[in-house]
């Protein structure tokens, strides 16, 4: 035990040697060392003047990059929306319904119920309403959406001078008897001319209006070739021939008639005709 406590003291006497043999040369450093005074505060700098060449007068000039053209997302927002409602204004703001009517009609006088399919009877409706509506979509193309894209004109003007030649076009081929059921089912006051009539009245008045003319287009196509189902049903009965349906011997007159008075051209060039 004596000679444990003896090694231990043995120790910490070496510990303590090491110690002040270490801190010896950093005390003699520090009271070597010369005390300096603080130093006090510099004296500011003269200001001088601007390099370059001139006077030493400068401009700043901030382009903040503001403009009056509306921002891509804008565009894009507004482009998604009219994709959105591009079917409603095909059918009731254009001449399609009248003419895809027309060309049905057609179809069902020839006593064909399938053939042309409705496709192509589609197909060929949007773009013959494309050729009818071409000017009208250039002049709201230049009025109303160039400007606004360029910054030339707000949302609200753009928007009023674009639908203008729109408005134009469907007040010509709309009748006075559809707007003025339209103002009265709204129960709204009766406008002072045609160029006041407002969209939600003139859109539905258009489209019973263009109703209107396809059926009656459509009457006139019927007459040929209801003259035809009459005359083969007739000759059949005098044949005694009650048995044979009339309508699978009349087809191929029908065809034949269609054919050689150039059926689709006449209706074709009468559809477009009808919007000039």
């Amino acid at each position: 035990m004596t000679r444990r406590i003896t090694l231990l003291l043995g120790g910490l006497g070496l510990l303590a040697a090491v110690l002040f043999a270490t801190a010896a040369p950093a005390s003699a450093a520090l009271a070597g060392a010369p005390h300096s005074a603080p130093s006090g505060p510099s004296a500011p700098a003269t200001p001088q003047a601007p390099s370059g060449s001139g006077s030493g007068d400068s401009v700043v000039n901030i382009d903040i990059g503001g403009n009056n053209k509306p921002s891509q997302s804008i565009v894009i927002l507004i482009g998604l929306t009219l994709l959105s409602v591009a079917p409603a204004l095909l059918l009731l703001c254009t001449s399609f319904t009248k003419i895809f009517v027309v060309l049905s009609i057609t179809r069902n006088a020839l006593g064909l119920s399938s053939v042309p399919p409705n496709q192509v009877l589609a197909g060929l409706a949007l773009f013959l309403s494309l050729f009818i509506m071409g000017p009208v979509l250039a002049q709201m193309n230049d009025k109303g959406v160039q400007p606004y894209l360029k910054g030339d004109k707000t949302q609200s003007v753009a928007f009023t001078d674009g639908v203008k030649p729109l408005h134009d076009f469907m007040i010509k081929q709309t009748r006075n008897e559809e707007i003025g059921l339209f103002t009265k089912a709204a129960k709204a006051k009766s406008p002072a001319n045609k160029a006041s009539v407002p969209m939600s009245t003139l859109v539905p008045a258009f489209a019973l209006s263009e109703l209107r003319a396809a059926f009656i287009i459509g009457f006139v196509i019927f007459i040929p070739f209801l003259v035809i189902d009459m005359v083969v049903s007739a000759s059949l009965m005098s044949m005694g021939m009650m048995m044979l349906p009339p309508v699978s011997v009349a087809l191929p007159f029908k065809l034949l008639l269609f054919v050689m008075a150039n059926g689709w051209g006449l209706i074709v060039t009468a559809l477009v005709a009808s919007y000039h």
